[in-house]
């Protein structure tokens, strides 16, 4: 069995919130249509730009946050920051090699949020690889291990390979800029 993940939920603003951080709790049909509208209107490539540089802050945030909260440190954090992913419904991550040195690293996504979604509940069919919003997490956490560990590098992340276009998995690929 999986560890539980802690919702507090504050009595006079109903905010919910998990080590701290404030969390909002949503039906995945609605998160992912409003990801589909925006990426129609503004197209993927600008879409997915804004998302790399805001999911990389994010991802850099929660790290430092989470190492604090818990005493972790390196990958230890890295691989936390994916189990808490694994846990919060967007799939099911994992590394498939990690190498704090070098800041190279490879994730496996199984059952992405993004290609369970697609057909149900009126999301439309994505064109191309559907899970680009997770690349900037990767490379924000992965720089975040890096300078933890005492390293200089900056990386950057691509979906390299989708399940919604027909793999078993998605790969996601981080290596130094």
């Amino acid at each position: 069995m999986q560890p539980q993940v802690p919702i507090d939920v504050d009595p006079q603003t109903g905010v919910w919130s998990t080590n701290g951080l404030p969390m909002l709790y949503v039906p995945r049909h609605f998160f992912v249509n409003n990801h589909r509208a925006v990426e129609l209107v503004m197209g993927k490539p600008e879409y997915s730009s804004i998302l790399y540089d805001a999911g990389y802050r994010s991802a850099y945030f929660w790290c430092d946050s989470e190492a604090r909260t818990h005493q972790m440190k390196g990958m230890d954090v890295f691989n936390h920051y994916l189990m808490r992913l694994s846990q919060r419904g967007w799939g099911q991550f994992s590394v498939v090699e990690a190498n704090a040195e070098t800041g190279h690293a490879r994730i496996r996504l199984d059952n992405s949020a993004f290609v369970l979604a697609q057909g149900v509940a009126g999301v439309p069919q994505s064109e191309g690889k559907a899970c680009y919003m997770f690349a900037g997490w990767f490379a924000g956490a992965m720089d975040w291990v890096g300078e933890n560990c005492g390293y200089q590098y900056r990386t950057t992340s691509d979906e390299t390979q989708c399940a919604g276009e027909g793999h078993d998995h998605c790969i996601f690929t981080v290596e130094p800029k």
